[in-house]
């Protein structure tokens, strides 16, 4: 094989890995999204593979080295941010680890969208739930399943990787990241 086709086996090789980190990236959040409104936990290993998995779509989607410390910084920013909000009580240890996690993919400036969506989208998700916890809708409620229910019951708290999870995927396409990833 010449120069000219290992090329293009090599690119071949990253634009195959670049489309399999953005569907593993999605796959990540929506998981986190569902598991969150399911049992107000998102697991570790779901942010964990986030982070790790950042390393091989940057090597793939070709970003340089400014950008990868932008991601990093981004990241770090997040993760200190979330921390911040997990002390004061306004978010759990899972939704500031995703919340970190998602923004390191999406680097800047994709990471405003990313806040803005997932700001709108708690939001909304906030009233649905305030809707579903009123005494109005409460008997209906209970008639759904059991996860229902609890995200139901006035009081609980609100999962907010669902919004976390939304804002990550309508910044994506925004990365610089993505620029490479094919999307």
């Amino acid at each position: 094989m010449g120069q000219g086709g290992l090329e293009e086996v090599r690119r071949s090789m990253l634009s195959l890995l670049a489309t399999l980190s953005a569907v593993l990236f999605a796959a990540l959040v929506v998981t986190a999204a569902a598991r969150d409104a399911l049992s107000f936990t998102i697991p570790n290993w779901i942010s964990g593979g986030l982070v790790l998995l950042f390393f091989p779509a940057a090597l793939a989607g070709g970003l340089g080295w400014l950008a990868f410390g932008l991601h990093l910084g981004v990241g770090l920013a997040a993760l200190v941010a979330g921390m911040a909000m997990f002390a004061l009580r306004w978010m759990g240890g899972g939704d500031a680890k995703l919340l970190a996690a998602a923004a390191l993919w999406l680097g800047w400036p994709a990471v405003m969208t990313f806040i803005g969506a997932a700001a709108i989208a708690g939001g909304a998700l906030a009233l649905v739930l305030i809707g579903l916890r009123t005494t109005a809708l409460r008997p209906f409620v209970l008639l759904g399943p059991p996860w229902v229910v609890r995200l139901a019951e006035p009081g609980e708290a609100v999962p907010y990787g669902v919004a976390i999870a939304l804002g990550a995927l309508v910044a994506l396409p925004g990365s610089p990241l993505a620029g490479g990833l094919a999307l």
